[in-house]
């Protein structure tokens, strides 16, 4: 279990802090264990490497540093990742180039008309910017109605055509009580579409089943009953409201260098994005989260097989509703400082264009 950060702070002094926070900065730089001698040229004030060695012994029994291999240096272990980001990590604003190129590319794309466009060019971005994997994970959206109707198949089924205002469509069969008329296929549908045109479909349903006894009075048995089908077909078919995930850029992360169960273990991560396995978990994560969430390593189970580091950040529709989040997958020497800003700055991009999409 990882020890809050409050814990090393009452621990270590200044000149511990100062040393153990400059070869963090200098791993996430190089990617290379550092050695005492490095380090005591890092830092401000005059000390031997011998000293040096002393302090990264004592950060070393306290689990924060460790060995990598057989070398004199030494890299940040996971728990000294989570303690960096959490006490001394200093997150600076994004350049002025960033936040144009951020901003033009997703408008851009967004003139399109479909969220999916500007989600993917997001994902494409962050990828680009952060030479990790850009990832987008979606909730599925509740459909706003436009229209909605029956259409006989044959006489033992019809089609519910339901029409959103973002112009999806969606098509649903469903079997119709034996006896039917043609007429009473017809109030069916006039009867729906009065209630649920302009709601979603969480909330048409509700309308609905609030009305079941003025229902009962205004139907008679067979049009009833095929309202009641009617609202069925208003669930999601599949019953499993599975989120979209766009990922961009996984290239970055699988390199021709990397040992085989690297490899193996990234592929797994790739999968477990595919089949969208603990997705739902982690939009949860963000809506209670209210932020930028960063996991370093088996922080998250979604990822702990690969080992990565991920920073995520929710973003919000038109009526202020997380539906989302975006972000970086990459090692865990990304470098934190840029990249958190830039997924924020992303997700208040994104939120603004969803919400100019009410």
């Amino acid at each position: 279990m990882t020890r809050p950060a409050e814990d090393f702070l009452s621990v270590l002094n200044s000149r511990s802090q100062d040393i153990f926070r400059r070869l963090v900065e200098r791993y996430l730089d190089t990617g290379l264990p550092v050695g005492s001698r490095d380090l005591s040229r890092l830092l401000q004030v005059e000390l031997s490497p011998a000293s040096v060695r002393n302090v990264m012994a004592d950060l070393e029994d306290l689990g924060l540093i460790a060995a990598p291999h057989t070398s004199a240096g030494r890299a940040p272990t996971q728990q000294g990742l989570r303690f960096f980001v959490d006490a001394m990590l200093e997150v600076g604003a994004v350049d002025e180039s960033e936040r144009s190129q951020i901003s033009r590319h997703i408008e851009g794309s967004a003139g399109q008309g479909k969220v999916e466009d500007f989600l993917t060019e997001a994902s494409s971005l962050l990828s680009g910017l952060s030479q990790g994997a850009g990832v987008v994970i979606a909730a599925k959206a509740d459909m706003v109605l436009k229209h909605i109707e029956f259409v006989r198949l044959d006489a033992a089924r019809a089609m519910a055509i339901l029409v959103g205002e973002d112009g999806q469509v969606e098509n649903r069969i469903l079997d119709l009580p034996p006896g039917l008329t043609a007429s009473a296929l017809s109030q069916a549908g006039n009867y729906l579409a009065h209630y649920v045109v302009g709601r979603t479909l969480s909330e048409a349903r509700k309308a609905l089943n609030d009305r079941r006894a003025e229902q009962r009075a205004e139907l008679d048995e067979l049009t009833q009953r095929l309202v009641d089908a009617g609202i069925a077909t208003l669930t999601d078919p599949k019953g499993n409201g599975a989120p979209t995930v766009i990922v961009r850029g996984r290239a970055n992360l699988i390199n021709d260098a990397m040992a085989s169960d690297e490899l193996m273990r990234m592929r797994q991560l790739f999968d477990a994005l595919e089949s969208k396995d603990g997705l739902l978990d982690l939009l949860g994560d963000a809506e209670r989260a209210q932020g930028v969430r960063i996991f370093i390593g088996s922080e998250n189970k979604l990822f702990s097989l690969s080992g990565s580091s991920v920073i995520l950040s929710p973003y919000k529709d038109a009526n202020d509703r997380i539906v989302g989040v975006l972000g970086v997958i990459g090692p865990t020497r990304l470098n934190y400082a840029r990249i958190v800003p830039v997924v924020d700055y992303t997700a208040n991009v994104i939120s603004a264009m969803m919400a100019r999409k009410r």
